[in-house]
């Protein structure tokens, strides 16, 4: 079953690959920054909206990002999508209770938070599938445990933090923004069935990688490339500034 989905999550995610087409999120491809210098740069995942101009210039490719979000994380801090503007981030889903691959996959995502923990650039999201159980001290005790002593760089998350009806819909439907299947399963551990996705995520809410965390290579795959997203970060900022 979550073999299943999380195949069914990357056919998604290949299938709608903006940027260079299909089979481009293994690597990252050279593009010019604000000087005229070769960059690296890795690939928009989801759909693209290609917009005439006005005035009769090349057409504007708008990407998909993230949709609007309101969470609350472990220390009670509110978190929105402007939290995460002008920084990188890596999101995952996961619950406090489950029995089955989180411990693996909450594992190898410390693995890339301890690789970037000094970095300011980088932060981390995991989204709680269980609002109805993982409330604000569950989820304290919860990245205690991972030994994450700063909410502010790694939020464990819920829709939930006020008991709200929808807290459940609402994380489902996030959780397929990110290109993460999950839903609930009575015959799966700990009665949901999710997959391993860990969705890097780009300072202006775009998605440019989709990696499976019970594959080392692929865990070795994003560490490998988020530096190449923060130098593109890096170069934008700059080429702002200049203006």
């Amino acid at each position: 079953m979550l073999k299943r989905l999380f195949l069914l999550s990357l056919l998604a995610a290949a299938g709608l690959t903006a940027c260079s087409g299909p089979g481009t999120n293994s690597a990252a491809h050279p593009a010019d920054d604000a000087a005229g210098a070769s960059l690296a740069r890795l690939p928009y995942i989801g759909e693209r909206d290609v917009r005439p101009r006005a005035d009769g210039g090349p057409a504007d490719t708008v990407y998909a990002t993230i949709p609007a979000f309101r969470l609350t994380d472990q220390a009670g801090q509110v978190l929105t999508n402007h939290t995460f503007a002008g920084r990188a981030y890596v999101a995952d889903f996961f619950f406090a209770t489950c029995p089955g691959i989180c411990p693996k996959m909450q594992g190898e995502l410390l693995k890339v938070y301890t690789k970037f923990a000094a970095d300011p650039r980088v932060t981390f999201l995991s989204h709680t599938i269980d609002p109805g159980h993982d409330n604000l001290p569950v989820l304290r005790d919860y990245a205690q445990r991972l030994g994450i002593a700063d909410a502010r760089r790694w939020h464990f998350a819920t829709t939930g933090a006020h008991g709200e009806a929808t807290a459940k819909d609402t994380v489902f439907q996030l959780a397929r923004a990110y290109f993460t299947a999950a839903e609930p399963n009575k015959l799966a551990p700990g009665g949901y069935a999710h997959n391993g996705t860990l969705a890097l995520v780009d300072d202006q809410g775009h998605i440019r990688g989709v990696y499976d965390s019970l594959n080392p290579t692929e865990v070795a795959r994003l560490i490998e490339q988020l530096p190449v997203l923060l130098a593109e970060i890096d170069a934008r900022k700059k080429g702002a500034a200049g203006r």
